[in-house]
């Protein structure tokens, strides 16, 4: 076995043994299961990103796309459905 050590801000260290002990981990074992699923996969086990996909380039072409389509009146109607 060995010792990593890792540097995080303070609130996020203690919102991260929260909710660790609320799930019954430890904070090692998190780390653990982390650590054991980057190895299995070769990756990252979740995607990392900055953006919002609201403001994709493909989005707001489809956005654009659809607003021309209501500027020219070319609009679908729908039945509306509740669900209950």
């Amino acid at each position: 076995m060995m010792n990593v050590s890792v540097t995080m801000e303070n609130e996020t260290k203690r919102e991260f043994e929260r909710f660790c002990k609320d799930v019954g981990l430890s904070v090692s074992a998190a780390f653990n299961i982390f650590a054991k699923k980057v190895v299995r996969e070769h990756r990252i086990p979740f995607d990392i990103s900055n953006e919002d996909p609201f403001y994709s380039a493909e989005n707001q072409e489809r956005l654009a796309l659809s607003v021309r389509h209501a500027q020219e009146g070319l609009l679908t109607e729908h039945e509306l459905i509740e669900v209950r």
